[in-house]
């Protein structure tokens, strides 16, 4: 199945960031992607924190859900909203991600467990004044092309450092998991690589990380590198910087013949 993580370094505004997200899933379908994920906040980077709440939307409708829906359908693709902010409780938003499938249906939302919080004496961050926290994890099924049936795990971000979250995936039968993101620089540079590297090998399953990656108006730098990692560990495509369409091809072959070699899970004790 061919895959296609889209590297995004959105900005302000909405309309142009959707248009830019358009043009990129175009591109991804034309290489002949099954499954698009885009990355964290796609819709909007904005200059402080609060300005996601100017776009939020409630579950279910709204332009930027629209336009999912509908690239989902325009395209043909399974497609995977990064994340967008949908209205929550007390003044708060839910950072959420949403799966389409090519008839433009969602068929599962994830709203970001683990909410970010960083202070280096340079770069400060906390999600937490702003975002209420999800509950639950959230796995979706999509049938490929060739008729094989994928189980993904769904995951945002900071999720990343919480390996219990991934676990709970892979004791479901998970086959690929995905972690839409906007890592700092400083962040992603220490371990980004090195996380996604670690939950593939953990869990023998492919990891899609489709990453904001270069510099947006508030100054903010994102890592970008943009990964797609098989179950052995190894990194099958990636791009540093910028925008990019990045793809790769996930064997299902592959997939099992790395868990047939070393069942780790069936050897699990704790």
């Amino acid at each position: 199945m061919k895959v296609a993580a889209i590297q995004m370094v959105s900005s302000t505004d909405l309309a142009a960031n959707l248009a830019h997200a358009r043009a990129l899933l175009a591109r991804a379908a034309e290489a002949g992607a099954e499954l698009a994920v885009l990355p964290e906040y796609f819709c909007i980077m904005g200059r402080v924190d609060t300005d996601k709440l100017q776009v939020q939307e409630p579950f279910g409708d709204g332009p930027i859900q629209r336009f999912l829906s509908e690239a989902a359908r325009e395209f043909r693709l399974w497609l995977v909203g990064g994340t967008l902010p949908i209205t929550a409780d007390g003044g708060r938003v839910r950072n959420s991600s949403l799966a389409f499938e090519p008839g433009g249906a969602c068929v599962a939302r994830y709203d970001k467990i683990h909410l970010f919080r960083f202070d280096n004496g340079v770069e400060r961050f906390d999600e937490a004044r702003v975002l209420e926290h999800g509950t639950t994890p959230q796995m979706f099924e999509m049938t490929a092309r060739d008729g094989r049936l994928w189980r993904i795990g769904m995951s945002v971000c900071y999720d990343l450092r919480f390996p219990e979250l991934y676990r709970d995936y892979a004791a479901r039968g998970a086959d690929l998991l995905l972690v839409p993101s906007a890592f700092t620089q400083a962040t992603g540079l220490a371990h980004w690589e090195l996380l996604l590297r670690t939950r593939a090998v953990e869990n023998l399953a492919f990891v899609m990380a489709p990453a904001q990656g270069g510099l947006h108006e508030s100054g903010r730098r994102t890592w970008g590198h943009s990964m797609l990692v098989d179950p052995w560990g190894q990194v099958l495509a990636e791009h540093a910087e910028g925008e990019a369409v990045v793809l790769a091809e996930l064997d299902a072959a592959r997939l099992e013949t790395c868990r047939t070699q070393l069942p780790a899970l069936g050897h699990r004790v704790l």
